[in-house]
């Protein structure tokens, strides 16, 4: 599925300057050596991602200015190549760029589109490991194409899914290269620095300002990477078996938020006893400081350890709330710590979420935005509209990127599972479940590797069966239900929802 394409954006968008260079004595010719592919060739996003290395890690250190409301980092990364390479590049829009060290020594640097081209004095063999050190400014509150900064009256968050963790710090922007991150946020008083993973150290640093250190036990998706600063208040609470659960809430709202918090626990006990042990050291969630209604356009975001949240959502009654709480929490399995191998496996995210976001939400004779109190109601529903979904959306795994994050990605994806555990029985499919996500934590998976799970764990070839579920462009009869009937193609048949305006995340069954 791979093929190699490229697509920039207009210079003008750029906060780099193009064609920047560092003097040094005789750098590599890329032109007779061999530089790295700029793109992974995925399938939605043919420009992301970057070939002929693999990051191992990245340590990010940011300091955020009150007054100029800009941010001065470094971006360190420590790579391993797996070519050799006269250039390679990270993806980075907007930022700023002041230099670029390769093993401490300046590289020559070009920024072309959404690329920061870096050519070293000598090619890098291949199976070599290198440190690339980027010094650069973000604004938070540029006007970008497309960008992963939240602004807020007091700071900012961040919101990099799918495609713009590049737009706060340079990276191989693909879920396919995991990596382990630690962070180093530094504010003035009054702020406060957050991060994916757990709090390591609290330095003072005089001045007023302080810095927050984060590491993560687990490697992170650049996509689900969560960094904040604002004026919160850190609420500590245990979940279970010792589980250290931490909110991030706006100071100002933290009573108010309180009845929302506190559902937690229970939500990772019930998980968990479907899915296993919760994969990561904490979890919790950040009401994000800002209430305005284009501060971001989706109700909640999986980054990783910490579910970013519009705090109006969390003020509702539980009934309201619970299962998109549970969504946003299966995602620590389905999503982050098994990342997608593309964005066309993006439904092994969204269908899984949905499909369990619901399953908690009938357990409690919660009706659904169709006033539906039972997965099979809500299935035969959803069942009904099959042909027309595919006609107009396209099959389940095989998105495109204006359509990634419509209906079809979800509820079309809890289809998908309901017909398995239909074919193959509830036990199987448990099982088929928690093999998929041991085999494959802390890593990324295709569909084709869930395919392979399925058929291993079940004993029989599944990917007849599944295929035509994920790919057809007919919906397939349902298993243990011959009276479901599939309703003609019709325009008047509700289409699924397809939004283009930067996030698409709101079309989830649980909402």
């Amino acid at each position: 599925m791979r093929y190699r394409t490229r697509v920039t954006a207009p210079a003008a968008l750029l906060g780099t300057v193009a064609a920047l260079s560092v003097a040094s004595p005789a750098h590599a010719d890329p032109e007779t050596g061999t530089p790295g592919p700029e793109t992974l060739g995925d399938p939605v996003f043919p420009s992301l991602g970057n070939d002929g290395y693999r990051v191992s890690a990245y340590h990010l250190d940011l300091a955020y200015d009150a007054t100029t409301r800009l941010v001065d980092a470094t971006a360190t990364l420590t790579l391993t190549t797996t070519q050799e390479l006269s250039r390679l590049s990270l993806d980075a829009l907007g930022l700023d760029v002041h230099e670029v060290l390769l093993d401490g020594v300046p590289a020559a640097r070009e920024q072309a589109g959404e690329k920061l081209r870096i050519t070293p004095a000598v090619p890098l063999a291949a199976r070599t490991t290198a440190t690339v050190t980027v010094t650069y400014t973000a604004d938070p509150r540029a006007a970008l194409a497309h960008t992963a900064w939240v602004p807020t009256p007091d700071g900012f968050a961040i919101c990099p899914q799918p495609n713009t963790a590049h737009t706060v710090f340079p990276c191989n922007d693909h879920p396919s290269d995991k990596a382990d991150f630690t962070f180093r946020i530094t504010v003035p008083a009054g702020l406060k620095g957050v991060a994916s993973g757990h709090l390591v150290s609290t330095e003072d640093i005089g001045d007023g300002r302080t810095a927050y250190c984060y590491r993560s036990r687990e490697p992170i998706a650049t996509e689900v990477v969560q960094i904040t600063v604002g004026d919160y208040v850190i609420k500590d609470r245990q979940g279970p078996h010792g589980l250290p659960l931490r909110d991030v809430v706006p100071t100002a709202r933290a009573t108010a938020l309180e009845p929302a918090l506190a559902l937690t626990p229970n939500l990772v006990s019930w998980i968990e006893q479907r899915l296993g042990a919760f994969p990561f050291e904490t979890y919790g969630l950040l009401p994000c400081n800002n209430d305005a209604s284009n501060a971001f356009d989706f109700t909640g975001l999986e980054t990783q350890t910490l579910t970013l949240y519009k705090p109006n959502f969390l003020l509702q009654a539980e009934k309201s709330i619970g299962s998109h709480m549970m969504h946003e929490l299966v995602h620590s399995y389905f999503g982050n710590s098994v990342s997608p191998a593309t964005w066309s496996d993006l439904w092994l995210n969204e269908g899984h979420a949905d499909f369990y976001g619901l399953l908690y939400r009938y357990e409690r004779g919660w009706a659904d935005s169709l006033g539906l109190t039972t997965m099979e109601a809500r299935m035969k529903d959803t069942y009904a509209r099959g042909d027309q979904w595919r006609k107009s959306s396209g099959p389940v795994a095989a998105p495109n990127e204006a359509n990634l994050f419509d209906s079809q990605r979800y509820l079309g994806g809890v289809l998908v599972l309901y017909a398995l555990r239909q074919q193959v029985g509830e036990s199987v499919f448990s099982a088929i479940e928690s093999t998929f996500l041991e085999r494959f934590r802390n890593a990324s998976a295709s569909t084709g590797d869930y395919i392979a799970v399925a058929s291993e764990v079940s004993g029989a070839d599944q990917s007849g069966f599944l295929g035509d579920w994920l790919y057809g462009t007919k919906t397939p009869r349902m298993p243990g239900h011959p009276d479901w009937t599939v309703t003609p193609v019709s325009s008047a048949l509700r289409q699924p929802q397809n939004r283009t305006d930067g996030h698409w995340h709101d079309n989830s069954a649980t909402l």
